[in-house]
């Protein structure tokens, strides 16, 4: 995805008039100046395609995700902190890194504001399937597990297909009845059918989520620290520490978010991406 789109400066002086200006004012002594401007910043976003694994949220080392259910897609909250994790686990690729630009030039003859959304490519986490079994003697919505199968490999079949394939399911399978099935070649083990099920004994599934693949690191200019702490009281995992005046990292508790770079006044924090 490469979007770019313009807003006329005009329309945004009048959202910025009716959102600053006091009511009790009549706005017309406010003026809108503006000087050549640019910003850019990341934004992690989820897209329709999400099959509602909730595989995001149980690797959200910050809680930041609002689980999916069966009438809505996963939701990222504003508690994010930028680590990443989610677009690397999840097994569809539905949640998108994206960076957003934003550019103004006064001299600008059309007297817009730009807007670039463009898509950030990442590194994914191995999902995989290790083994899968269905409980054939449950109650479950069975329609909703193929329904929202990415790859199509749960599916629906009737008495004949279990036949023609000599599959013994273990119990007596009746005349224009769909059955459950599960083709193993096909499973990612995105896990959509163990969380859309309304009976948790239904599906049971062993599935493999590989490491985290970091693809930058923090960097600390330990000379321009000012031991004010508030890395420290802002990491969300409890990976920085001040000790003797000097900032120390846990890299295996860091998860590379933008927290304490964000909280530190004076710039001696900064994420850099490895080479």
């Amino acid at each position: 995805m490469n979007v770019t789109f313009q807003k006329q400066m005009k329309n945004l002086e009048r959202e910025v008039l009716l959102k600053s200006v006091d009511l009790d004012d009549d706005g017309d002594d406010f003026q809108f100046v503006l000087d050549d401007f640019s910003a850019n910043e990341e934004i992690i976003a989820i897209a329709p395609r999400c099959v509602r694994c909730n595989t995001c949220v149980g690797e959200c080392p910050v809680s930041a995700i609002e689980p999916a259910n069966i009438f809505r897609i996963a939701k990222i909250t504003d508690k994010c902190v930028k680590c990443e994790i989610c677009v690397q686990t999840c097994p569809v690729s539905a949640i998108k890194l994206i960076n957003n630009s934003v550019i103004y030039n006064n001299e600008d003859e059309n007297d817009c504001m730009e807007y670039n959304l463009s898509n950030v490519s990442s590194s994914h986490r191995v999902v995989r399937m290790n083994s899968i079994s269905i409980d054939y003697s449950a109650e479950n919505n069975w329609d909703d597990c193929a329904n929202l199968c990415p790859t199509k490999a749960f599916t629906l079949e009737f008495k004949e297909f279990f036949e023609d394939s000599d599959m013994d399911l273990g119990i007596d399978l009746a005349e224009d009845t769909l059955y459950p099935y599960v083709n193993e070649k096909m499973c990612i083990g995105c896990s959509a059918c163990v969380e859309i099920s309304h009976n948790d004994n239904a599906i049971d599934l062993d599935r493999y989520i590989g490491p985290i693949i970091h693809s930058r690191n923090l960097d600390i200019n330990h000379e321009a620290c000012v031991n004010c702490y508030l890395c420290e009281e802002n990491c969300p995992t409890g990976a920085i520490e001040l000790v003797d005046g000097e900032v120390i990292l846990d890299n295996d508790k860091c998860i590379r978010c933008v927290e304490c770079t964000r909280h530190c006044p004076v710039g001696a924090l900064k994420i850099v991406d490895i080479e």
